[in-house]
């Protein structure tokens, strides 16, 4: 599981994006209400399952002050379709709503514990971690019934305890050097 656990502060990190800019933890978080970190990558077939209800949650989420980031830690030597070029490619072709970052040190995923892609890593805005793990319990979308992304967010946005606090990432191993 994570290194860093339910109440931890998050792991500040600067990254080049899929735009060229450089993001930093604390340009996403600020005056945020609730920050999500996704380590996710390019091929993984979970990912891909769950991108689109990423996407859409993200979407859903941006007009209420909860902003959204993906990092890619994988290693793109052994695993090319990992590349910062594909990163580019896949964000264009899924027209995706947050920025994208590349780890390729992968010293950030190694930071935060990070072991599977999607691993979702939801601070609030304190940057305190409220909920870690699966988007939600079924990466088959016709089978998910509980949102466990959406439910600790709803939580936050309100004050609350989030309902779970963790679940076990379900996904590809992050793919190290």
């Amino acid at each position: 599981m994570a290194k860093i656990k339910n109440g931890d502060t998050a792991i500040g990190f600067e990254l080049p994006g899929v735009d060229g800019k450089t993001i930093s933890l604390s340009d996403l978080s600020q005056g945020k209400k609730a920050t999500a970190v996704m380590f996710m990558c390019n091929h993984c077939p979970y990912v891909l399952a769950w991108l689109e209800r990423l996407i859409a949650i993200a979407q859903d989420y941006a007009d209420r002050g909860v902003a959204f980031v993906g990092i890619n830690a994988n290693d793109a030597t052994k695993y090319p379709a990992d590349s910062f070029d594909k990163m580019v490619e896949l964000s264009d072709q899924r027209g995706l709503p947050f920025p994208y970052l590349h780890d390729e040190s992968q010293e950030i995923a190694a930071a935060y514990g990070a072991e599977r892609t999607p691993e979702i890593f939801l601070f609030d805005a304190d940057l305190k971690l409220r909920y870690h793990g699966a988007p939600d319990d079924n990466y088959d979308e016709t089978l998910a019934t509980v949102s466990y992304l959406g439910n600790a967010l709803d939580a936050v946005l309100a004050g609350k305890e989030t309902p779970v606090a963790e679940t076990p990432p379900v996904g590809c191993t992050i793919k190290w050097k």
